[in-house]
């Protein structure tokens, strides 16, 4: 078999990314976003891409914060599993899937033929997603009246919240974090990607009784993709109420009332109790996505 080269791209030759087919419509899922050409990556046999990866990060990164696009021709999980091992750029990997892809042969050979490069290129499964979009004609939720909302300007208010949501959660992300730095790394990192994204920091809401007792937060947000759901928490105490409905409700109608015309949200396929309120929200699955990490 012909040596593979593997190489990144450049401006004059990003052409080359689009030449591999695209089963899981991976490039229509992400229409709205831009991908440098020197954080992509190709594997060129013959002259022919038979693996392709790109990286992506926001406008001001400096470095990529994801791998969100990988795919490998028939036969070339290898040259794909090499690609991978071979990058600079060592972050997770996202792996994008229609709803429902195990059900339909041809997206899941599509999907296990990259999970299978993946994992041969170190990388392990932390967890399985779905990714919601509300629009219009889902029907916007009642409001509910139980809580009371307010803004939190100090950040470490803040992070004492997601300290105690954390200390008892089931996102798989947070989990991670925890077992590499504690509570503390999972609140930080939260707290990070908040900052991170350009919505207004004004917008973060503190939930409360009316009596004055703490129930949580939410993040109304937006990222590349458009205005989401960053984050619903509510603390140990709280919970067994059904508050995290009304978040998401609280949380949906702020950004309808500041302009949004579709709102994103996302959760483990694992945390079922998230997953129903998404769905009795109005928010189909759009999307199902698998996160890969490094390390065993």
């Amino acid at each position: 078999m012909t040596e593979t080269v593997i190489r990144a791209l450049s401006e004059s030759d990003a052409h080359l990314f689009h030449t591999l087919p695209d089963p899981l419509g991976i490039g229509r899922a992400l229409s709205h976003v831009t991908h440098r050409p020197a954080w992509q990556r190709v594997a060129l046999r013959d002259g022919r891409v038979v693996a392709r990866a790109a990286w992506w990060g926001g406008e001001n990164d400096s470095s990529p914060v994801n791998v969100n696009w990988f795919d490998v021709a028939e036969g070339e999980e290898e040259a794909g599993a090499e690609l991978l091992r071979t990058a600079p750029y060592q972050v997770d990997y996202e792996l994008l899937l229609p709803p429902g892809w195990r059900d339909d042969a041809g997206l899941r050979a599509a999907g296990e033929a990259r999970i299978r490069a993946a994992r041969a290129a170190g990388m392990r499964i932390l967890v399985e997603r779905f990714r919601y979009r509300w629009t219009p004609e889902n029907g916007l939720p009642e409001r509910r009246a139980r809580l009371v909302y307010r803004p939190e300007p100090d950040d470490e208010v803040i992070l004492d919240i997601l300290r105690r949501v954390h200390s008892t959660t089931l996102d798989a992300h947070a989990l991670r974090a925890i077992e590499q730095g504690g509570i503390d790394q999972a609140a930080r990192e939260e707290l990070e990607f908040f900052h991170w994204c350009p919505s207004p920091r004004e917008w973060w809401r503190v939930a409360e009784t009316p009596e004055g007792e703490l129930v949580g937060l939410h993040i109304p947000a937006h990222v590349p993709a458009g205005p989401c759901v960053d984050f619903i928490g509510v603390v140990p105490e709280a919970r067994g109420h059904g508050y995290a409905y009304d978040l998401l409700t609280e949380c949906l109608h702020f950004l309808v009332e500041h302009g949004a015309e579709s709102v994103l949200g996302a959760t483990d396929q694992s945390n079922v109790p998230m997953a129903k309120h998404f769905a009795r929200a109005g928010f189909p699955v759009i999307q199902e996505r698998i996160d890969f990490v490094h390390g065993a």
